[in-house]
């Protein structure tokens, strides 16, 4: 028996999932959920085999869900999504289902699910968040968990990320958050037209910036309006010069 968890805020569209799998008896529902923050401490507590999941929710979306999950399970959409989503679950092999959908469409993704469960779908999972995360739409505020609690941080409150082994330090005026991305990720992520990768371990935002001042050799240092003082490197000068016109 597999264990299966349905994430979306309309009722109607889980009844319609709760009907199609009573005809998979190899699928045990342990509960629905209304919104992203019911079903990340609904997944925490089942460790669900397979999860369907609406995107556009209150609260967070679906994807900002699984980024908050260290080992998402198989997933199959259930929604409604625009055109550079699709783009990123064609090239990643995730499944899914566009609303409305009928009975035949939801067993040929059952099977799907069934033919690749031996696969890691923690793994697909994550190419297809690491995709989707570099959407316009998905880059305008970072999500993060802390401690048990999830907070969403608009992307201009941001003062400046910092390297931190495998996760990046969110620096922000309430203080730090940890996001288990990558630089680079937030890099591509990010407006550079804003954010500016200063040095090898920080990136800056430009409109958080009050002076550079020479540093030791040929660095500079940033000096930001919170009197934080973020290290900029030869090449981020170069950078930072560029974009802030100097």
């Amino acid at each position: 028996m597999h264990k299966v968890i349905i994430i979306d805020d309309e009722p109607l569209a889980r009844s319609i999932v709760i009907e199609y799998l009573q005809h998979h008896t190899q699928l045990e529902l342990v509960q629905e959920c209304g919104d992203g923050f019911e079903g990340l401490k609904a997944i925490m507590q089942h460790k669900p085999d397979l999860i369907f999941l609406d995107i556009q929710m209150p609260k967070i979306t679906g994807f900002e869900m699984l980024e908050l999950i260290e080992q998402p399970p198989a997933v199959i959409f259930t929604t409604a999504f625009d055109e550079y989503a699709i783009k990123a679950f064609e090239s990643h092999a995730v499944d899914y289902l566009l609303k409305p959908f009928n009975r035949e469409r939801f067993d040929k993704a059952i099977t799907k699910w069934e033919e690749q469960k031996s696969k890691a779908p923690d793994k697909s999972t994550q190419d297809l968040l690491d995709a989707v995360s570099l959407s316009p739409s998905q880059s305008q505020r970072i999500v993060v968990k802390n401690g048990s609690k999830i907070k969403i941080i608009p992307v201009h409150d941001v003062f400046y990320l910092e390297a931190a082994d495998d996760y990046v330090k969110v620096h922000t005026q309430e203080g730090y958050f940890l996001k288990n991305k990558t630089m680079n990720h937030f890099e591509q992520a990010l407006d550079g037209e804003q954010f500016v990768r200063s040095h090898r371990s920080y990136i800056v935002n430009v409109q958080q910036i009050t002076r550079i001042d020479p540093n030791e050799k040929d660095n500079h240092v940033a000096v930001l309006r919170s009197g934080a003082r973020v290290p900029v490197s030869r090449s981020g000068y170069g950078k930072l010069k560029e974009v802030l016109g100097l």
